[in-house]
C-alpha cells in the first residue's frame, strides 16, 4: 500500500466513525446503524457519500444532510463534502445493523 493509499484508508475509517456519531434527529440511532449510508468515497480532501432516508419526504432530511456536512467538515483532512441522496435500492429494515435493531427495540419499536 502506498503512503497516499494508507492516508486515504485512514481518512475513510475516520469518516465512517464520524458518521456513526450523527444520530437521526427523531430517534437516538446513528445513521450508520440505521443503514442510511449507502457508500463513502474519500479522495484529496473530498468526501462523497450516498445517503438515503427511511421514507421520501422525510421531515428531517435537511437537518440530517446539514448534520452530516457539519460533522465531516470538522474532521481533519476533509475540505469538501458532496452528498448524493439516492432512493435505489429503497431503504428497508434489512439494512439495520444489529446495534440499530437493538436501539430501536429499546425504543419499543418492532424490527
Amino acid at each position: 500500500m502506498t503512503p497516499e493509499a494508507g492516508v486515504a484508508a485512514s481518512l475513510e475509517a475516520r469518516v465512517w466513525a464520524a458518521l456513526a456519531e450523527v444520530n437521526d434527529p427523531e430517534m437516538p440511532v446513528n445513521l450508520v446503524d440505521l443503514g442510511l449510508i449507502y457508500g463513502v468515497e474519500v479522495g484529496e480532501g473530498t468526501v462523497r457519500l450516498r445517503l438515503t432516508f427511511t421514507a421520501m419526504g422525510c421531515p428531517a432530511s435537511d437537518m440530517i444532510v446539514s448534520d452530516i456536512r457539519e460533522r465531516l467538515l470538522a474532521e481533519p483532512g476533509v475540505g469538501e463534502v458532496v452528498i448524493e441522496v439516492v432512493w435505489d435500492p429503497p431503504w428497508s429494515s434489512a439494512r439495520l445493523t444489529r446495534g440499530g435493531r437493538d436501539a430501536l427495540r429499546a425504543w419499543g419499536l418492532s424490527v
